[in-house]
């Protein structure tokens, strides 16, 4: 554990002093900040709190913003040391490789969770200066927060997935902005596309879901825009049933899969790489 913990700490401070943390914490609270005050139109209309408002918005910040900042911040874990000629020399000590991953992933999601919790925890401490906030509302925040670093932690083990198989650190970045239009916006309007071609002759509402959900960045907006009654209304869907109580298990499922399988093939494929 203390190898583990000396390569985390390694990569929090490189993130710091690359700006990384400072960055993502800045990018995260200005659009947040923007989506609570200036995107907060609909909150006569609907009859919803500003809070509610702002996490419906920021569910969908998140699907784009949080994927594309783990991947930006994992993509070149492996074949960056490797083109630096320092993963050679961090092997020839008394570590393992999966020591290194593993230290790798708990540094960057440090820095994860410090960008998130800063980024929206203020808006969330905005909102509360200006009006009363219920205690549910804070819940749907809290809970937009942890869901969001498992997000973001499912795209860093990607990350390290696509370092592992690229050549070079130009092709580990290509394939993760590849990764990022395919999961975070090519997928939704294929399917769309497919709906609309099929018709309703093939595929049925069980295999529509199955479809949707086993994306990570649906199952991650499906957890938070159904998940509680107010920020289900600020997003103009029906509120939490049973049904939708049963899906909650379904999502952070689904998403804890997607997390554990893209490490494992990211520790297998390490294992085979040539320093």
């Amino acid at each position: 554990m203390r190898t583990i913990a000396i390569i985390a700490a390694k990569e929090l401070r490189d993130g710091v002093r690359n700006r990384w943390v400072a960055a993502a914490i800045l990018l995260l609270a200005a659009l947040a900040l923007a989506i609570a005050f200036l995107g907060s139109g609909p909150v006569g209309t609907i009859n919803a709190s500003r809070l509610s408002v702002t996490v419906a918005g920021l569910t969908t910040l998140s699907v784009y913003l949080v994927p594309l900042i783990a991947l930006m911040l994992s993509y070149d874990a492996i074949i960056g040391e490797i083109e630096r000629g320092t993963l050679l020399l961090l092997l020839a000590h008394p570590v393992r490789r999966w020591q290194v991953l593993c230290g790798k992933f708990f540094g960057h999601l440090a820095i994860l969770i410090l960008a998130i919790s800063i980024g929206y925890g203020l808006v969330g401490l905005a909102i509360w200066a200006t009006q009363s906030v219920r205690p549910g509302e804070a819940l749907a925040l809290f809970n937009l927060i942890g869901s969001s670093v498992l997000l973001g932690a499912v795209f860093l083990a990607l990350g390290y997935l696509l370092s592992a198989v690229s050549k070079e650190r130009a092709t580990a970045a290509g394939l993760a902005v590849a990764v990022w239009l395919v999961l975070a916006v090519i997928y939704d309007l294929a399917l769309l596309g497919l709906i609309v071609a099929d018709d309703g002759r093939v595929i049925g509402e069980t295999l529509f879901s199955t479809l949707l959900m086993i994306n990570p960045t649906n199952a991650f907006r499906v957890h938070n825009l159904m998940q509680f009654e107010s920020v289900s209304a600020a997003a103009g869907l029906i509120g939490p049933d049973g049904t939708a109580n049963q899906a909650m298990t379904t999502t952070l499922g689904i998403l804890i899969l997607w997390l554990v399988c893209a490490g494992l093939a990211a520790q297998g494929l390490f294992r085979r790489v040539d320093p």
